[in-house]
């Protein structure tokens, strides 16, 4: 009779388990749409975008960006989500088996009965188990493997977003050393040109306001060289904190780091190389610190599926989905099940008496009956969190979207404006060089000197900007593409 009963049992609440609550729809429509409208670069590897830096064989780059991912908060603390989304994922996961306790309990007593006075040994094993009839438990793991799953994107976005941010500080100082090279040459010249108008105002060929104008155009050159040098110790100061390195260490790796060569098929390749300046000088060409291209694919949603923070908002949805059939399932009955297996020893009077004890039962359920609306209320605010979700992940698409739509533009911008920029300052140069030469033969004013001088270094200063603009539309692209993250490959561990 009782294998009667509990095969009963089990079959019912098989039964009634085909009955589970189903949330609303756990993947949505992100609305993408179907192409992209900026024009798309034609060059470069995709394969190797999760390390793209390494492509640059700037060995004190990938240093860096090492450094700073093993040293951020924002990694160390997306890591620390990861494994409480796990363990929280393996308590979900528990729910739906038995609960298995183990007792024991020793005790003597004299009950002034029948009974002698003894001593009474028990040990057992309890169990319980939910039977999760309306699939309250299993939306609640299915959740905790959303959020986890998230958990994991959202790891691999904080090390993008720490990769990006040290790239793009990276090219900056490599850019304000650039700056800094071209201000100490202007400085100079300006300096030069001051000495040779000294020299000519004595001998009575210059008027003092000549050598005033010369004088100042010296110090402003002198003013501006000390303001570019503060910028880029500036620089210097942020990347030291950026990636843990101590300033006086880092600077002595920046001075040592050979220049990179750029990388086959950059956009900067045969850019501008190392040029002589009029003033004598020589200025390192910026294409050498320019970042290695990356391939974009043509459709949107394909690119848009490697983004960790589109994957996370669209497991959100999941999440909220499954959260909204938990609530729902609370305001059905809940059906239960206990047992229990054990030995027990009583001992009086030097004897022993020892005896096996099981239990199955009780079979439970609890139907609600009257909360006041809190069930109810439950299941709208699950529903309300769920229709949020489903609007920040068609707004975390379309400013995905966005992104990759701004770099497309920038890079198509930057690579339209690099060879008038670069006319412009090899024209600026020629003219420069011939007014200052007519300046020395008493051939030119000072006027036309300084106003040739101030568009020659407007025109050096607008190269080496256009390459870092160039340099940081890679760098947003390689984060607008989600830096290599591919949802299907396996899970990272966090330690």
């Amino acid at each position: 009779m009782s294998i009667f009963l509990r095969a009963t049992a089990l079959a019912v609440a098989m039964t009634l388990g085909g009955c589970a609550v189903q949330g609303p729809a756990k993947q949505v429509d992100a609305l993408a749409p179907q192409q992209w409208q900026a024009p798309l670069p034609h060059n470069g590897s995709q394969t190797d975008l999760a390390t793209w830096w390494r492509a640059q064989s700037d060995g004190l780059l990938v240093e860096l960006i090492e450094s700073a991912q093993a040293a951020s908060p924002t990694v160390a603390s997306a890591a620390s989500r990861i494994a409480q989304s796990r363990s929280e994922r393996v308590a979900a996961g528990a729910a739906l088996a038995p609960n298995v306790d183990a007792a024991a309990s020793v005790n003597r007593a004299n009950q002034q009965s029948a009974l002698p006075m003894g001593t009474t040994s028990q040990a057992a094993l309890n169990a319980s188990w939910e039977i999760d009839l309306f699939g309250a438990n299993r939306a609640a793991r299915d959740a905790a493997q959303a959020r986890l799953e998230s958990a994991h994107a959202g790891w691999h976005d904080a090390r993008v977003s720490v990769a990006a941010e040290v790239a793009n500080q990276y090219y900056g100082l490599r850019a304000c050393q650039q700056l800094l090279a071209v201000a100490q040459q202007d400085a100079l010249s300006r300096a030069d040109t001051a000495k040779l108008t000294e020299l000519s105002a004595k001998a009575g060929f210059q008027s003092p306001a000549s050598l005033a104008l010369a004088r100042a155009s010296a110090a402003d050159g002198n003013s501006r060289y000390i303001a570019q040098r503060a910028a880029c110790d500036v620089d210097v100061k942020v990347l030291s904190a950026l990636t843990a390195i101590s300033e006086p260490q880092l600077r002595q790796k920046l001075a040592v780091a050979p220049a990179a060569a750029p990388s086959a098929g950059s956009p900067a390749s045969g850019g501008t190389g190392s040029r002589t300046s009029a003033a004598g000088g020589v200025v390192a060409g910026y294409a050498a610190y320019a970042a290695p291209s990356i391939a974009i694919a043509e459709l949107p949603a394909r690119t848009l599926s490697q983004r960790p923070d589109v994957f996370t908002a669209e497991r959100e949805v999941a999440a909220a989905s499954a959260d909204v059939g938990n609530a729902q399932a609370q305001r059905y009955p809940r059906l239960s099940l206990s047992g229990s297996v054990g030995v027990a020893n009583f001992r009086t009077g030097g004897e022993n008496t020892r005896t096996d004890t099981w239990t199955i039962g009780p079979l439970a359920i609890s139907v609600p009956v009257f909360d006041a609306g809190r069930r109810a209320a439950n299941v709208d605010a699950a529903s309300a969190r769920y229709d949020s979700a489903v609007s920040s992940y068609r707004a975390t698409v379309r400013n995905a979207v966005s992104e990759v739509e701004q770099a497309l533009v920038n890079l198509d911008a930057t690579a339209a404006r690099a060879g008038d920029a670069q006319t412009a300052l090899e024209g600026y140069r020629a003219n420069y060089s011939a007014v200052e030469d007519r300046y020395k033969n008493g051939m030119a004013s000072l006027f036309e000197l300084e106003d040739a001088r101030r568009t020659r270094l407007a025109a050096e200063q607008t190269v080496i900007n256009l390459q870092r603009e160039r340099s940081a539309a890679w760098v947003a692209l390689y984060r607008a593409a989600g830096g290599g993250w591919n949802p299907s490959a396996p899970a990272i561990a966090a330690n």
